[in-house]
């Protein structure tokens, strides 16, 4: 199916509206819907249903009653579901790009690359799924054995974020099926219908009853304590603000559960004197306004040499003022809306208050004045060290140049922020690429290129960016505990087919 085929009336008539919860669709408890809106004209696109207490009781009902069998199901019955839901989610593709443009605002281009970055979670825990091992080893004193196996941890509760929609939910979705934990997904209520699409594909690609279940709601607070104080939830994992991470943390500790926070970043982008230049603006293009700026490994803050900080402005800012603005689904769009009018004036209030502390505008620096959430992309020059934006993640379409001299001055600028998510280097000095990494207070650093996410990588932050890894064999290794078993000398073997 291509592009022009796929209507956004066909995309969305395609979507379920209600609750997810063992195995069924069922409609919410509190007989309430929550609006969900096309932040590119401030439409309402569909009505979902809207969870409450009672569902999310529900839903964990569903989840612990299918743990235990899940967990016996053999690696091999589970890597070939992840497999199946794999390729349907790419045969797919259309239908879950126009959905996740329509609720998020991100050009079409854009939301069909994050259904193959969803969908490639879910190849790749397929294969990790059947490569879960322990270790048998013989004591120090040569009597008895050891021997450790990993283990689910058990129901887990995910709370994802409306910037991607689709990939934050598989990327926990992928680790904790492949691992034999069962889950619910509390999606962010500004975009809850990729998420409820991709229930349907899990449910045709044989995940059984209760080990994925979907509770959409506009009470996530309430709905998601209850779920934390229940003895049977024993993991949480959370992508979103540090603030509500802290809040969950302090929640945590009642239940003891294990906790894994993807949260806010502040990516430092610092561009060497010995770097091409031209590579170098083409990567802080793909890392500044990736998603419309709204991602938290968005390019934050330019550190460029003072060498060529003019050149790199200059081009910059010529690239940034001939991109197109406009809704996602309009073929050209190269930036959509932000996700709404709150986050839209966040944007303006930082960039104002740099400019206001002596910052330059280059290029933008104000909303548009037009039906929908949109920001002009902005490069601003001269930007004095106590402006907010140089501490405050923006999330919005705006680049902060900021010249340094030094290298070890500018790590010491880079690694000032009370976030450590991700930063990004560029030079030809392979000694310094290695030494500035080595020094970098961040979870991940690129090396001359404006991306960092794989999911063969361990994706997560330090610091105030919060802790826990997905992606990768480390994302595996956060939805297992490890069993010792201590077998003493009647039971240890001694030799090949002999008995102690």
């Amino acid at each position: 199916m291509t592009y022009e085929t796929m209507k956004p009336d066909a995309a969305l008539a395609k979507v379920p509206t209600d609750l997810f919860i063992g195995g069924r669709w069922v409609s919410p408890g509190t007989g309430k819907t929550i609006a969900v809106e096309n932040p590119a004209t401030g439409d309402v696109i569909a009505e979902i249903a809207d969870g409450g207490l009672a569902d999310m009781a529900a839903a964990l009902d569903a989840a612990a009653a299918a743990q235990r069998d899940w967990a016996r199901t053999a690696p091999r019955v589970r890597s070939d579901i992840l497999r199946r839901a794999y390729t349907l989610m790419l045969e797919r593709s259309d239908h879950l790009a126009t959905l996740t443009t329509l609720e998020m605002g991100k050009p079409y281009a854009q939301a069909r690359a994050e259904v193959t970055y969803a969908a490639g979670y879910l190849r790749w825990y397929s294969e990790e799924a059947v490569r879960i091992g322990g270790r048998y080893t013989v004591t120090e004193s040569g009597v008895g054995r050891i021997v450790t196996m990993a283990q689910p941890v058990g129901p887990c509760l995910f709370v994802t974020p409306w910037n991607f929609p689709l990939a934050m939910g598989t990327r926990k979705i992928g680790p904790a099926l492949a691992a034999g934990c069962t889950c619910i997904v509390k999606p962010a209520k500004q975009t809850p219908l990729s998420m409820l699409a991709t229930a349907s594909i899990l449910e045709e690609a044989g995940v059984p009853a209760g080990v994925v279940n979907i509770v959409p709601s506009s009470d996530s607070t309430r709905i998601v304590a209850a779920a934390m104080n229940d003895p049977r939830l024993r993991k949480i994992s959370f992508t979103g603000s540090t603030e509500v991470g802290q809040s969950l943390v302090r929640q945590s500790a009642d239940q003891l559960l294990r906790v894994s926070l993807e949260l806010g970043g502040n990516a430092p982008f610092i561009v060497f004197d010995d770097a091409d230049v031209g590579s170098a603006v083409d990567a802080a293009i793909q890392a500044k306004l990736r998603n419309n700026g709204e991602a938290c490994t968005s390019a934050n803050r330019l550190y460029v040499h003072s060498s060529i900080a003019a050149e790199f402005a200059a081009e910059l800012a010529e690239r940034f003022s001939a991109l197109t603005i406009g809704p996602g689904m309009d073929p050209g769009t190269d930036i959509g809306p932000l996700i709404d009018d709150k986050q839209r004036r966040q944007v303006q209030r930082l960039v104002d208050d740099a400019v206001a502390k002596g910052a330059r505008v280059a290029t933008g620096g104000h909303a548009l004045d037009r039906p929908g959430c949109f920001f002009a992309p902005t490069v601003l020059t001269d930007v004095p060290d106590d402006a907010l934006l140089i501490q405050d993640e923006i999330f919005g379409p705006v680049a902060p140049i900021i010249s340094f001299d030094d290298e070890t001055a500018v790590l010491e600028s880079a690694n000032s922020s009370r976030y450590g998510l991700a930063a990004y280097v560029f030079t030809r000095d392979l000694d310094r690429a290695i030494r500035v990494a080595e020094q970098l207070d961040s979870g991940m650093v690129a090396i001359n290129q404006g991306t960092v996410s794989n999911p063969a990588a361990p994706f997560g932050g330090v610091k105030h960016s919060g802790y826990g890894r997905e992606g990768g064999p480390e994302g595996l290794d956060e939805y297992l505990e490890t069993k010792y078993v201590a077998l003493g000398a009647g039971t240890a073997p001694t030799s090949i087919g002999g008995r102690a």
